[in-house]
């Protein structure tokens, strides 16, 4: 969706992109099934300016992430886990024969990707320390730049944040990695005391609870997956899990196996990825969470942080972590790990289309996926995978 003559152009034509439609009521004729649908409207996205540090992007896939899912009652371009082929290079990248791609390892072609983050001032004290996360003048999807999306045919962002894909990962497969991994293997490297004989809980088996057990498993951590019920146990296991606790909804199988004699242990670390805060008072019980350990939230909740076991905190000397996104840094090595442990994510592709997009929205609200929902672009190809690479529970719709 580049001009004509891409290393020249000052506006990039961005064709499509898709943003929430209000809801509407479900065509279903069982009464149970009856519920307000989320719509999904493509736009034309008009044209965005490619200045000095600029690249752009002719969009091969994106994820869907839950993030984008309160952004559709907003006038917001959908999409924040973008792969794709470098189409053109800002002018500052261009000068003295490429010496700034160059040093970015772009150039026409290059396969990257980008997530969250897309842009820092990087001159401020967290800037230079290579946290650029916590830039007081960060760039974020959803908050500047509103009417692009990655989930579209064209996007311009600033070529220092965007990430080269390794040649050995298929773009449809980085595609969630862009958020979700990012976010997974973010906090875990802010864990800078973790170690490979740490026996560390895993809340949740979803989009990033997923992630997580491969990475941790593959670091060499004892991964103690919490999950609901019994219907992920041996997907748990595939992932790497060592051992599977079957929660309940309410607890209550949890509460009962933690005065089992057979229970094995608490957890040095808690990964919490469920899409909404846990009983949080219910984990800090001692033969759950060690004596010092740290409680990492990855999901975003709007909901208040409740603890009535505040003493807990104190006397257990417990931490709890925030983590956002990885760095530029880090997100570089979450890729490279990703490629060389083939730490990939469980898709599901679905067209990238009003109608894929729509069915990939609803259903993630649902909760009906396992574990990334990707969409791809009908034209623009993967030029090292045209065809895709069949990798772990991937289910083809295209």
């Amino acid at each position: 969706m580049s001009s004509s003559s891409p290393t020249q152009a000052s506006l990039i034509q961005l064709g499509n992109s898709y943003r929430g439609a209000g809801k509407r009521e479900s065509s279903s004729s069982d009464a149970k099934q009856q519920q307000h649908r989320h719509a999904i409207k493509q736009v034309a996205a008009g044209e965005q300016r490619l200045d000095g540090w600029s690249v752009a992007i002719d969009v091969v896939a994106s994820g869907l992430c839950g993030t984008d899912l309160h952004y559709l009652g907003q006038d917001v371009g959908l999409g924040h886990e973008g792969v794709g082929v470098v189409s053109a290079l800002g002018s500052a990248l261009l000068q003295d024969d490429g010496a700034e791609a160059k040093k970015l390892g772009l150039k026409v072609g290059s396969r990257v990707g980008w997530g969250y983050v897309q842009g820092a001032c990087l001159a401020c004290l967290p800037c230079v320390q290579g946290v650029d996360t916590m830039c007081r003048t960060r760039k974020l999807y959803g908050v500047t730049n509103k009417h692009q999306g990655s989930i579209g045919d064209a996007y311009v962002v600033d070529a220092r944040f965007v990430h080269l894909i390794p040649d050995a990962l298929p773009l449809v497969y980085a595609a969630p990695l862009q958020c979700a991994g990012a976010t997974v293997f973010g906090a875990i490297h802010a864990c800078a005391d973790l170690k490979p004989w740490h026996r560390v809980g895993v809340l949740a088996i979803g989009g990033l609870g997923h992630l997580a057990i491969q990475y941790l498993s593959k670091m060499g951590c004892h991964v103690v997956v919490f999950s609901t019920s019994d219907s992920k146990r041996e997907e748990a296991f595939k992932l790497g899990a060592s051992e599977f606790v079957a929660t309940g909804r309410d607890n209550k199988e949890l509460k009962s196996a933690i005065k089992s004699a057979d229970w094995k242990g608490s957890v040095d670390y808690l990964f919490v990825a469920s899409s909404v805060q846990p009983d949080w008072d219910t984990y800090l019980h001692p033969r759950i969470l060690s004596s010092r350990a740290t409680v990492i939230p990855l999901s975003v909740s709007a909901d208040a942080l409740h603890i009535k076991g505040y003493q807990q905190l104190i006397s257990k000397e417990i931490r709890i972590q925030g983590s956002m996104v990885a760095s530029r840094p880090v997100h570089r090595i979450m890729l490279d790990f990703s490629a060389r442990t083939r730490s990939w994510p469980w898709i599901e592709l679905l067209p990238m289309s009003p109608e894929g997009v729509e069915e990939a929205v609803n259903r993630l609200d649902a909760g009906q996926v396992r574990y990334r929902f990707v969409l791809q672009h009908p034209t623009h190809k993967d030029p090292l995978f045209p065809d895709h690479v069949p990798g772990p529970a991937l289910q083809n719709k295209i």
